[in-house]
């Protein structure tokens, strides 16, 4: 049996677990469950494909960066990107999250996130149709390195990007003042304003990371698959699920729980068959909450 299910699984899982620490991130600062952090992914997508589209208006066509099939531009654009989504999480949460919050119901906090998800998600098929697009059409030859794998260099490099950005957050959480109080914040909320943590500059910070994140899974997704207003919407249930898995407020355990679940898709897909696919997020997260509900990493609250 070919291991090509492995590298499959290994990407849909980075993507995955890029997206889940965005949400896991919230709900353990913010203490709600964002619904429209998948919209997120799908506006840093579009609004990195519309600056490399400027960008190609201005300078002609650039060649791609060999052996990827992308160049500097998308480089640029993925940055401008990732600002531009921290910008509309901030954004969505000064007009909305944060009056609602102050009201202390977390239900319709919870609720408006799933209003403004639909309302994210329609403006952008508005704005773009919901036809599918794409930041490259050029085809990629795999590499076979072995017991029937094959892998592209774009696979490579957007593996190893997830690696040094799930390194960066680590350390940003474990090796920084703000990490600490992001920390801090999430065990007990009520302690930590008493010893005079910023909360609002805590909340900011979430949301930007979260935001950035979201960007960067959105854009992994372009490019090895396509654009389109619903992507991040059918990546919601495998964000929560890996989020859940791997514990509430785990940087590393919503990693290896988006890894969990790309791998046990990808295996879904090469045993009974692409139909199956979706299910398998449903199943894990059900498993998980009867069997561990804190998840992995999770802390048993006190």
């Amino acid at each position: 049996m070919s291991l090509q299910f492995v590298v499959d699984g290994l990407l849909t899982g980075s993507m995955i677990g890029l997206g889940a620490i965005g949400v896991t991130l919230t709900y353990s600062i913010l203490r709600f469950s964002n619904f429209a952090h998948g919209d997120f992914m799908a506006w840093g997508t579009y609004a990195t494909l519309a600056v490399v589209s400027a960008i190609g208006a201005m300078f002609g066509k650039v060649a791609p960066i060999a052996p990827l099939s992308f160049g500097w531009p998308l480089i640029i654009a993925l940055i401008v990107g990732m600002a531009f989504t921290a910008l509309l999480a901030l954004l969505l949460d000064k007009v909305l999250f944060a009056r609602l919050r102050s009201q202390g119901q977390a239900i319709i906090v919870v609720m408006a996130s799933f209003g403004a998800s639909m309302a994210l998600r329609s403006l952008l098929e508005f704005t773009f149709t919901s036809r599918p697009t794409y930041f490259s059409r050029a085809i990629q030859i795999a590499m076979p390195v072995g017991f029937g794998i094959r892998i592209t260099p774009d696979q490579i490099a957007l593996l190893l990007l997830t690696a040094v950005l799930v390194l960066g957050v680590h350390l940003l959480m474990t090796r920084t003042q703000t990490g600490r109080a992001m920390q801090a914040l999430s065990q007990n909320a009520a302690l930590a304003r008493i010893v005079g943590i910023d909360v609002a500059s805590v909340v900011r910070v979430t949301w930007i990371i979260g935001g950035a994140l979201a960007c960067v899974a959105g854009v992994m997704i372009g490019i090895l698959v396509q654009i389109r207003p619903f992507m991040g919407f059918d990546m919601l249930l495998p964000m929560f699920a890996a989020a859940i898995l791997g514990g509430i407020g785990s940087i590393p355990g919503a990693v290896l729980g988006g890894l969990i679940i790309g791998l046990a898709e990808a295996g879904a897909v090469q045993l009974v068959g692409a139909e199956w696919r979706a299910a398998v997020s449903f199943v894990i997260l059900m498993a998980v909450l009867f069997v561990r509900p804190i998840g992995l990493f999770g802390v048993r609250e006190r």
